[in-house]
């Protein structure tokens, strides 16, 4: 994978786009004693006993694979620009036959801004191959490479973008065909169109097979295949449906709403009477590992989250919760990578400060500090409430004490000594509390009645410091 930038989208071109453009290439060769319309490279192609023929194949080859990057590119700088138009941050992805360009948003595009978005691709494609055109009307003749890179320029654009048009999900015209019908007829509509798209799919299977086009049947035969298991699951969740008012699923609604209430107790007792009782079809199954995998998280339970995640299929796990209840286990090695790459989905500043606390508890201070944006104090933050939550006090406490030297917090400087104070080390939690109040630490009522401090209780110094701090804050 290589990776750079054009203005302010993020460009990263993976391996099997390479591979892929450079196997259609050596495909699409011209045929030796059929005539060739490879131009300037036709009439070594021509015989392979000449001499210079393996050039001109590599020649031919990687001319296609640039002709095939720059229209691919360029097809998805058009959905790159209109999501920009629309206020998105969005990153470009090229892999295999072609290219994925995300708005980087949590929430679901409006079916509006999908469709222009996805028009927005074979339009730019279709605007390169007339430009194309245009040029080579002009200086035709003139140049046997130009004409050769213009005249394939133009072809494989226009190609592209009607091939891009068709009804058939994943293509764009399949988003345009289904954000409109869903949006006109709901439910049904959604329906229509992948049925529609389903039947395309066999049709143009079977012309490809009669016209002997066999990468074209085996394409369309995947996109067929996936209309086909979209229309599976929705009907499987409309037999599911009919179980949604039962007596399980109100249990489930019943977990689901304490979850959101904060009543963890609640919400992990209504959960595992779920699974323990009998009848509980699969879907409920999976939603209840889900909601019990999210109560155990909330509890700082990293083990149980886990267990539960694993358990759920049909529906994703954010791949937040997966970081965060491997960084509450320890496995910061592997809970890392997680929160990269939440980070990287959505671009959320929280999710980048978890990931540079991870990248502290691993040791690797500068990087954490180097991402765009860090606040320092937050990062050294997230990194010592993974190690307190798990128990880890004494390495939570030289976490927040390290993170003084960047950040000058009396918040940090107070969770160090809350952490020393856990760990059992008296003296160096008052001289955290000292250091707190130098910083600005006024609350003498919350240190008093803080448990993380109980065990400091009785002893002189912390009595002497919570006297002083006393007057300090009245004054």
């Amino acid at each position: 994978m290589f990776r750079f930038r054009l203005g302010s989208v993020p460009v990263h071109v993976h391996m099997s786009h390479l591979l892929f453009s450079a196997v259609l290439a050596y495909q699409s060769l011209p045929v030796p004693g059929r005539g060739s319309s490879a131009g300037w490279l036709g009439d070594r192609l021509s015989d392979p006993g000449a001499p210079g023929y393996g050039g001109a194949v590599a020649a031919y080859i990687l001319s296609w694979m640039f002709i095939v990057f720059v229209s691919v590119l360029i097809h998805e700088l058009g959905h790159a620009v209109a999501f920009r138009y629309f206020g998105y941050q969005p990153s470009v992805d090229l892999v295999f036959m072609g290219g994925v360009t995300r708005p980087n948003t949590d929430t679901p595009l409006p079916w509006h801004k999908d469709v222009v978005s996805s028009f927005a691709g074979p339009l730019a494609g279709l605007t390169l191959g007339v430009l194309c055109w245009v040029v080579l009307l002009q200086i035709r003749g003139r140049w046997e490479m130009a004409d050769f890179f213009l005249s394939n320029f133009f072809f494989a654009n226009m190609v592209w973008a009607v091939l891009n048009l068709l009804p058939v999900p994943p293509l764009d015209g399949g988003h345009i065909s289904t954000a409109l019908a869903t949006r006109m007829f709901g439910r049904r509509g959604f329906i229509v169109s992948h049925v529609l798209a389903l039947g395309l799919c066999v049709g143009l299977v079977l012309l490809s097979i009669k016209a002997g086009a066999l990468f074209m049947g085996v394409l369309f035969a995947m996109f067929g295949f996936q209309a086909f298991r979209v229309l599976a699951d929705v009907m499987r969740a409309r037999s599911e449906d009919k179980e949604a008012e039962g007596p399980k699923a109100l249990g489930l609604r019943e977990a689901q709403q304490a979850l959101r209430e904060d009543r963890l107790d609640d919400a992990w007792r209504l959960g595992q009477q779920l699974l323990e009782g009998e009848g509980l079809s699969a879907s409920l199954t999976s939603r209840t590992h889900y909601l019990l995998g999210w109560v155990a998280l909330k509890q700082g339970q990293g083990r149980p989250a886990l267990d539960h995640f694993s358990q759920v299929q049909g529906q994703p796990v954010e791949m937040h919760a997966v970081a965060a209840a491997f960084s509450l286990v320890g496995d910061d090695a592997r809970a890392v990578g997680y929160w990269k790459q939440a980070w990287g989905e959505s671009q959320d500043r929280t999710v980048m400060h978890e990931y540079a606390g991870a990248l502290i508890r691993l040791g690797q201070v500068q990087e954490a500090l180097r991402l765009p944006g860090v606040d320092p104090a937050a990062a050294f933050r997230c990194a010592e409430r993974a190690l307190f939550i798990r128990g880890a006090y004494s390495e939570a406490a030289a976490v927040g004490e390290a993170a003084l030297n960047h950040a000058k917090d009396p918040g940090i400087a107070y969770d160090a000594a809350c952490a020393f104070a856990r760990a059992g080390n008296g003296t160096d939690a008052v001289r955290l509390l000292q250091r707190a109040q130098a910083l600005g630490f006024q609350d003498a009522d919350y240190a008093a009645s803080d448990e993380d401090l109980v065990t400091l209780h009785g002893q002189p110094a912390f009595e002497a410091w919570l006297s002083q701090l006393r007057p300090s804050a009245a004054t």
